[in-house]
């Protein structure tokens, strides 16, 4: 077999490749024997027709077709490896050339890993924010603590912000009830949204037997987004009366005796999860400092894949919040335009980010293990709401383990280069990675323990797919 290539861009290449008629021999064979098993001529058992019966019978072109079919695929892959290309999608594959007892061509084009130069990417620098903890953030984590102790008494007086009221609600499109657009009997907290627009403001001042009616745009089924008339009926008004925050209650919601004890509790927990998030973003920002100095060519078919995914991801995200895409442009602040080319930065930067994590992996000849790949599909699984043999059949029989090993490459790729790193607050301090634990907590340097978060992370914003190997 003779094979050659010709770049046709950055990310795109053109095989060439030639198949002498000896290599299409056993393949040729092949396809004689399977149509012999298919056709009936007179005479001649099924599966014992001779080549020249079939030929008569079928046409040659025919045979040579099948025999085609199975070698070009075979002799693709052997071209790719023989020129040590990595693609990234099917290839468009075009048969030039058939002469018959003498050799086949053909052509391949496909979209391919792109040539990149990363740059010596050790000591890096970049600032995050600083770890802060406010009274405020303690206030709202014992209020909410406070309020899974709460208990709901019924009272006299119209809902107030904040109340919980039981409610019956239908709604109609021209006079008629919409279909799936009812509940009867629902507990609601007042102001708590996200529920039809205008249910807040008109539950507001409503006592138990109190009806009302307000216009309003459904958020799912055949009419989302239509003006529809919702009747809201209230059977009952509650109030919410929280345990007092003393040390009896200490007692109660914590193992521990005092109140001061349990905030300081809180105040340290809160630490630790901004410490997290802090460690997240010297993550990004250390990968974004590396990202702007080198030059990633992206496949343009692999870029509009991705963006087709993530639009329908954001499609069913929203769709189960129940909320339509125009309500979430304008809590965003957005317009269709300016979505859609944050959407596309985001994505080209997520395409840039796995081609050099890649290319710092096989430089550093990151391996993984099956503990890392067990731990790491049980973290997937966490993170999806699945269930772990659930998820971990459907990676196997799916076939998407590569993928799966991928994403731990790039983590402990990303981790290197974030640990070589200098990365400092706003108030100039150096932040310690190396001995952050998972849970948030520093760990002793000299403790085994001790080790940084972003050690299996994936970079911010993975694709959803990994490009095809």
């Amino acid at each position: 077999m003779k094979s050659a290539v010709e770049t046709v861009g950055p990310t795109r290449a053109r095989l060439t490749v030639e198949v002498p008629f000896e290599e299409l021999k056993p393949s040729l064979d092949k396809a004689y024997k399977t149509i012999a098993q298919q056709i009936n001529v007179p005479g001649f058992r099924r599966g014992k027709v001779p080549p020249m019966v079939i030929d008569r019978q079928v046409g040659r072109g025919a045979v040579l077709q099948e025999a085609i079919n199975e070698v070009v695929p075979q002799k693709y892959v052997e071209a790719l490896q023989s020129h040590d290309l990595q693609p990234l999608a099917q290839p468009e594959v075009e048969v030039t050339r058939i002469d018959d007892n003498e050799a086949i061509e053909f052509t391949a084009e496909v979209d391919v890993r792109p040539d990149i130069t990363v740059p010596d990417w050790h000591g890096l620098s970049a600032e995050v924010g600083e770890v802060a903890i406010s009274d405020d953030d303690v206030d709202e984590q014992v209020e909410a603590l406070r309020e899974r102790f709460g208990t709901l008494v019924d009272v006299e007086r119209p809902a107030a912000e904040g109340d919980f009221v039981t409610i019956d609600l239908v709604a109609t499109k021209d006079g008629e009830p919409v279909d799936g657009a009812e509940v009867s009997g629902m507990s609601y907290r007042v102001g708590r949204g996200g529920m039809l627009d205008g249910l807040d403001e008109a539950l507001v001042d409503m006592s138990a037997g109190d009806d009302k009616a307000f216009s309003s745009q459904l958020v799912g089924g055949d009419l989302v987004g239509e003006d529809v008339e919702v009747q809201v009926t209230v059977g009952q008004v509650q109030e919410q009366q929280l345990p007092a925050y003393d040390d009896e209650f200490a007692q109660l919601a914590s193992e521990f005796d005092t109140a001061h004890e349990l905030t300081e509790d809180v105040r340290a927990r809160l630490g630790n999860g901004k410490r997290l998030e802090q460690a997240a973003a010297a993550r990004d920002a250390v990968l974004e400092k590396l990202l702007d100095q080198v030059d990633v060519p992206l496949p343009d078919a692999i870029v509009a894949d991705e963006l087709n995914e993530r639009r329908r991801s954001i499609e069913q995200q929203l769709a189960f919040a129940g909320m339509t895409f125009d309500k979430y442009l304008e809590e965003e602040g957005q317009t269709q335009d300016e979505f859609e080319a944050d959407l596309e930065r985001r994505v080209r930067d997520a395409v840039a980010a796995q081609f050099v994590l890649d290319k710092v992996a096989n430089d550093l000849e990151v391996g993984v293990d099956q503990q890392e790949l067990s731990e790491h599909m049980m973290r997937r699984a966490q993170q999806s709401g699945q269930d772990p043999q659930e998820f971990v059949n459907h990676m196997l029989e799916h076939n998407h383990v590569p993928e799966l090993v991928a994403e731990i490459r790039r983590g402990k790729a990303l981790a290197q280069i974030v640990e070589s790193a200098t990365v400092t607050d706003g108030a100039g301090n150096v932040i310690d990675l190396k001995n952050l634990r998972p849970d948030g907590t520093l760990g002793d340097p000299g403790q085994p323990d001790a080790q940084t978060e972003v050690e299996t992370a994936e970079p911010a914003e993975e694709p959803a797919q990994e490009p095809a190997q």
